[in-house]
């Protein structure tokens, strides 16, 4: 991603600067040809297994401390229509009645999450995600509202967030989602430009765009992120440029700027994109870089790679404090003890592991119909995962490591991580340094974040396939 930075001292974000490093540097650390995870966990998901599941969810869902709230992600995998460049569990479809069903088997879920959960439980973050959560109509919105209320409350601070598709929304479901207590919306754009829409199957014209955000407000929801991503088939830098400024004329509270990660052996409908249209390596490079000079400049602090937010934005202000984390949606403020997720592919993260539903629907609903968790396959942490998977976020998030806190924490288990940051230093001289019994990741070496976070990954392995470094 972008080396734009922010000068930080103390993890207070003073002031931003653009530095355009060497690229002949760059291109030898690995930047422009190697694929590496994007770490919105640790491990990463392809070392999940089938040993970890039910009895697992089970008890950690009823271990879980009363005192502290938690998170709650509910996945819809369905599309009104399927856009080409998505690597998401979704599915297509054309009518109403499979949408309801599924809806029935996840109030099934929540009816068992309910009953198993602990006494006194609050939710800190509810988040609904896809697919597309905006294809629910108003009534099938309000019955799954009241059953999550029903199952677990809100506690005094939450937020609610929802994935919108302009295409597939109206007044009357922001009206329903804003009922139900939603206060932060998340509109995919990816790009305005009308060719770079025809190839990736999402016609989405800046007007529509514009009156969702406009409807979003009307109804109280004050707090919208923008989703863009660079990359894309066709999509050079004046497309892009022209797509920044449009959705700076919505005036977002954040943007997340993703890299199209072209991996159509996961993704089969990728294969409608003809690869012969996607920017190269070194052009992907210039338009992260570009674009993220323009958030900053227009008064967008700079989160981590690839968010921007208002300074006056939880998620920045997260950054400035240290506690910015990393989750399966991306940077985030959430500070809630586990994260629990329902519907089909959906994963969940405990203190202890890592759960994720069955990824197929139908087998989520074979498995919820006959009363069991769709749990397929999770990771339990031990104390050696769980220092790894810390130190990996506290860079992807602060770009540094303080490794005396790490020791002060975990004891002898930090010295493997001590020992890989010191190989890093010296593998990445110029980019990266120990400075004062902290790994840091140095402003030239900001775009090589991913690269260097690898070199911590005990799981990983050249076979595993991943999105590319830029």
């Amino acid at each position: 991603m972008s080396t734009l930075i922010s000068i930080k001292d103390s993890r207070l974000i003073s002031e931003y600067a653009i530095k355009m490093t060497d690229l002949n540097a760059l291109s030898e650390a690995g930047l422009f040809d190697k694929n590496v995870p994007r770490y919105t966990s640790y491990p990463t998901a392809p070392h999940f297994h089938a040993d970890v599941g039910g009895p697992e969810f089970t008890y950690w869902l009823e271990t879980l401390d009363t005192e502290k709230p938690v998170s709650l992600y509910i996945h819809i995998p369905f599309c009104e229509r399927l856009c080409w460049f998505c690597a998401c569990r979704t599915q297509g479809v054309t009518t109403l009645s499979p949408v309801e069903a599924y809806v029935d088997v996840l109030l099934e879920e929540i009816a068992m999450f309910k009953a198993t959960r602990p006494e006194g439980l609050k939710l800190g973050r509810l988040h609904f995600g896809g697919g597309s959560p905006t294809i629910l109509t108003p009534a099938l919105i309000d019955k799954l509202m009241a059953a999550i209320l029903d199952s677990t409350p809100f506690d005094t601070d939450y937020e609610f967030s929802v994935e919108i598709d302009p295409t597939a929304c109206n007044d009357a479901k922001i009206e329903a989602f804003a009922r139900g207590g939603m206060n932060r919306a998340s509109i995919g754009v990816q790009d305005f430009n009308p060719k770079v829409q025809e190839a990736i199957g999402r016609p989405q014209t800046y007007e529509l765009t514009r009156d969702t955000v406009e409807s979003l407000r009307r109804h109280g929801i004050n707090s919208v992120n923008i989703d863009m991503v660079y990359g894309l088939p066709f999509q050079g830098l004046d497309e892009l440029k022209n797509t920044v400024e449009l959705v700076l004329s919505l005036t977002p509270d954040r943007v997340a700027l993703f890299g199209y990660a072209h991996v159509p052996w996961m993704a089969k409908r990728q294969k409608m994109i003809d690869e012969d249209s996607l920017p190269g390596a070194h052009e992907r490079f210039e338009q992260a870089e570009v674009a993220a000079q323009m958030f900053a400049n227009s008064g967008m602090d700079v989160i981590g790679i690839d968010h921007f937010a208002k300074p006056s934005d939880s998620l920045a202000i997260a950054a400035r404090n240290g506690h910015l984390r990393r989750n399966f949606q991306g940077y985030t403020d959430d500070r809630c003890i586990a994260l629990i997720g329902l519907g089909a592919s959906s994963i969940s993260r405990f203190p202890q592991g890592y759960i994720q539903n069955n990824a197929a629907t139908t087998n989520y609903i074979k498995s919820i119909t006959s009363g069991d968790w769709s749990a397929a396959k999770g990771f339990s942490l031990g104390i050696a995962d769980q220092v790894r998977a810390r130190a990996i976020e506290t860079l992807m998030c602060d770009f540094e490591i303080d490794l005396q806190a790490l020791t002060a924490t975990y004891g002898d288990f930090a010295k493997p991580v001590q020992a890989d940051c010191k190989r890093l230093a010296k593998d990445y001289q110029g980019f990266a340094s120990l400075i004062n019994n902290r790994f840091v990741i140095l402003p030239e070496g900001r775009s090589l974040t991913r690269i260097i976070a690898s070199g911590l990954d005990a799981f990983n392995a050249p076979n595993h396939r991943h999105s590319s470094a830029i």
